[in-house]
């Protein structure tokens, strides 16, 4: 069992229990063993595991026991894994390599990588439910922000924005779906697990839409800027397909200093809930300065 509070743990300590957690929901169901191994191969073939660490840091940030937030972290990284394993596929992004090595597609059959997505959503939400506090709030979260999600893909593979929208409209409109929407969630699900007060959830809640912003601004600057073989995923992608991006809109300069206006902008939020949120204060850091 965990410990009660995030602090007494270092990143990689708590990194280590989210892999355990995962590899634990997967391995004690009864499932096919060919779904089974497509689960395994697209869920702990690696990853930074953002969503999580931050759902499990939102929660000792609102006082709570991180224990309780651990069902709704496994969740969070299941919808994510599912994203990624759907978004691979021909139809939509036509991607052959994920975090250094083949897509779930590419490894195992479309079929197969179709159905392990499904499982990997179904299975997240049970595990949001089987949460012991908050589990009713935080599965209406996981679900709500699965389907913005999957919005946000839609408005940037088949387009459809409204027709006043200029071109950096549509483009935070997608990042605040297709990236934003679960990295909001994750946070909004740990304080829920903590059964954080208003206030506490209104500032975590704003404090998540800004790193999904960030999140996607910094992701956008890499695709431009690192190697296929650095990032461990296509790079160039977007702008062979066409796709806008931050630095197509902005360029490269303006890109990164919106970064750090965001990244002030989050520190102001989270000032009041003091040296409990000091976790997301390094974490808000590491996103900013990350290079893959």
């Amino acid at each position: 069992m965990l410990e009660l509070k995030t602090h007494h743990f270092t990143n990689d300590e708590l990194l280590t229990h989210v892999e355990r957690a995962l590899e634990h929901t997967i391995a004690n169901r009864p499932l096919a063993q060919k779904l089974k191994e497509a689960i395994n191969y697209a869920l702990l073939g690696g990853g930074k595991r953002v969503r999580p660490m931050l759902c499990l840091h939102c929660c000792a940030a609102a006082r709570g026991d991180i224990q309780h937030a651990m069902p709704a972290a496994v969740a969070i990284e299941m919808i994510h894994a599912f994203s990624l394993v759907h978004d691979d596929l021909p139809a939509l992004d036509n991607d052959d390599l994920r975090r250094g090595r083949a897509t779930t597609h590419v490894a195992f059959g479309e079929a197969l990588a179709i159905l392990a997505g499904d499982a990997l959503l179904s299975i997240a939400m049970e595990q949001a439910l089987s949460c012991k506090i908050g589990s009713a709030h935080i599965a209406h979260e996981l679900a709500t922000s699965t389907t913005e999600m999957i919005s946000g893909q839609v408005l940037d593979t088949l387009g459809g924005f409204p027709k006043d929208f200029n071109p950096a409209q549509q483009l935070e409109l997608i990042h605040r779906q297709k990236t934003g929407a679960l990295i909001r969630a994750a946070c909004r699900m740990g304080a829920y697990a903590a059964d954080a007060n208003a206030d506490t959830l209104d500032r975590l809640t704003r404090w998540g839409e800004t790193m999904g912003l960030m999140f996607q601004v910094v992701d956008d600057i890499l695709d431009e800027t690192q190697s296929s073989e650095h990032l461990g995923k296509s790079a160039g992608k977007d702008a062979a397909q066409g796709k806008m991006t931050y630095p197509k809109i902005h360029g490269i300069a303006w890109s990164r200093e919106h970064v750090k206006e965001l990244l002030d902008h989050s520190e102001q939020l989270l000032k009041p809930l003091g040296e409990p949120a000091q976790p997301l204060r390094d974490m808000a850091q590491l996103l900013t300065t990350r290079t893959k």
